[in-house]
């Protein structure tokens, strides 16, 4: 159990870290479109899903899925050299629709709202 809370808590500090490399280092204008929403790190800490994000249509997602594979080396050895970590985790960019379905509910209940609003029933 032990070995899970370190992983949690090493897996926060990477993402941080991502998503501040994203933000400023990361020369690769695909992945900078990338917002990162989770990690799962393994108990052994050598292998990280990164969950990313992206408004945006499939191509775009595709797009971006490219830029952050083209990043990963550099992200991986930037992670080597901000954190002292026996072992630095192989990365894998994994894409999370969370944020695009939250989205498009959002534009839903706005339409319902203004529907409700025009029929003189107000939400």
């Amino acid at each position: 159990m032990l070995a899970g809370k370190r992983a949690i808590k090493v897996g926060d500090q990477i993402l941080k870290e991502i998503a501040f490399l994203l933000l400023s280092k990361v020369k690769d204008p695909r992945a900078q479109e990338a917002t990162v929403t989770g990690i799962r790190l393994s108990d052994d800490l050598k292998k990280a899903r990164v969950y990313y994000s992206v408004l945006g249509s499939k191509g775009q997602v595709e797009q971006v899925q490219t830029g952050l594979d083209s990043a990963r080396g550099f992200i991986k050895k930037e992670i080597g050299l901000r954190m002292k970590l026996r072992y630095v985790p192989d990365i894998t960019f994994v894409y999370d629709p969370t944020l695009e379905s939250g989205s498009h509910m959002e534009k839903l209940f706005d339409k319902i709202r203004k529907e409700g609003v025009e029929n003189g029933t107000p939400i």
